[in-house]
């Protein structure tokens, strides 16, 4: 099987793009049932048609030779363990005895079985241990072997046996669905099998979960910043109130070209935030200066409207002009400038022309509302002076004229 590997978006975090999933066995049901479980689940993200496709890092179980040693014959023989043990491993691996001089040299020594003396079972059973007596004792007298499948190595993930599987998403779908996929198959998987994230992924499901407050940030950010400057809680909300009509134009436009809900289009919105908010502010502005002045809310609401209405086109075409090249891009980084470009291009274009006709709507609608309240707060005290000078003697109401 051949997989094409992408390096990792972000350095440091993984081998490759796309997800990194870790399959456990949380309920100890042991080694093989774990692995059962890694097939299954590989069968079924293949079918998936959200994934393009899930493997398994790491060596599959392969023969693994087992070698059973009788303890008490070899006791009997005068053989310690000790010494088994060391001659098995120095005469299939190796073992340093000491370094020498050689012609000004400092050369190693190092010790292991001839090739022909470890090349099969039968042949490490005819090696032979020195016992307590100082005699040769042939292996395969004490020593049995089978060979057995398993494991080439026991990786194990936040202390549970794990086994390691990645992946893409299939062309068109994010890696956050490839995520979901990859959750919503392990939850069918036997009891006692558990999964966890890592690298990259756990980092895109610990910031993804952070979107909606990152977002709420942000329109409290520009709230309050205009709150600061127009001394006033009523008017900026007649600005905000214009913000999701720019997000609104983001998603339908991304929506539309059919790309994903990544990292790079939840920045276009942050920006777009503080886009629509600069619009619905060049209105604002006008208009609370002009009510300001004596004018009529209606009147300086709509005068607003009629002054402002070239420098918002003007603004707002120069800037979707220049995200034209983010949303039309091609080659290195392409993904992520558009991604971005037509979240942003959407966005704006949406929202000027809703902002051109809802911005007046919202500002008159939000000072109409607060003012009424005013206006009945000041009507309900003057009544409460009238009844309590109604209710005074003639001659006390002569001294307070």
């Amino acid at each position: 099987q051949i997989f094409s590997l992408v390096p990792p978006a972000i350095p440091s975090l993984g081998v490759s793009s796309g997800f990194e999933f870790r399959l456990q066995d949380r309920g100890g049901v042991g080694h093989a049932a774990l692995l059962n479980a890694r097939n299954q689940l590989l069968m079924l993200a293949n079918q998936d048609p959200v994934l393009a496709y899930a493997r398994p890092e790491g060596l599959e179980d392969a023969p693994i030779l087992h070698m059973e040693i009788d303890r008490q014959a070899a006791a009997a023989q005068g053989v310690p363990f000790g010494s088994i043990a060391t001659t098995l491993s120095t005469a299939l691996g190796s073992a340093i005895i000491n370094d020498f001089a050689n012609a000004g040299r400092m050369q190693r020594v190092i010790v292991q079985a001839e090739g022909q003396d470890r090349v099969d079972p039968e042949a490490v059973l005819d090696l032979t241990v020195i016992n307590a007596a100082g005699e040769a004792v042939p292996v395969r007298s004490f020593m049995t072997y089978e060979w057995t499948m398993g494991p080439m190595g026991l990786d194990r993930y936040n202390g549970y046996p794990a086994f390691k599987i990645s992946g893409e998403a299939a062309p068109g779908f994010s890696t956050g669905q490839a995520m979901d996929a990859m959750e919503r198959l392990a939850n069918q998987l036997p009891q006692g099998i558990g999964y966890e994230w890592t690298g990259q992924s756990l980092q895109e499901r610990i910031s993804g979960a952070q979107m909606p407050m990152l977002m709420s940030l942000a329109l409290l950010t520009v709230f309050l910043v205009l709150a600061a400057l127009y001394e006033s809680w009523a008017i900026p909300l007649s600005v905000v109130l214009v913000v999701p009509l720019g997000l609104l134009g983001s998603v339908l436009a991304v929506t539309l070209v059919g790309m994903p809900n990544d990292v790079f289009f939840k920045v276009g919105l942050v920006t777009i935030i503080g886009l629509s908010a600069k619009n619905a502010i060049l209105i604002v502005e006008f208009a609370k200066d002009l009510y300001a002045e004596g004018r009529g809310l209606l009147e300086a609401t709509i005068e607003a409207a009629r002054l402002r209405f070239r420098p918002i086109l003007m603004t707002s075409l120069a800037f979707s002009m220049g995200v034209v090249p983010l949303a039309i891009a091609t080659g290195a980084s392409e993904a992520s400038q558009r991604a971005l470009g037509t979240g942003v291009l959407g966005g704006m274009i949406v929202g000027t022309v809703l902002a051109i006709y809802f911005v007046p709507v919202f500002f008159v609608f939000i000072l109409q509302t607060f003012r009424v309240k005013k206006v009945h707060s000041h009507h309900d005290h003057d009544n409460d002076d009238d009844q309590s000078s109604a209710t005074r003697p003639a001659g006390v109401q002569d001294a307070a004229l």
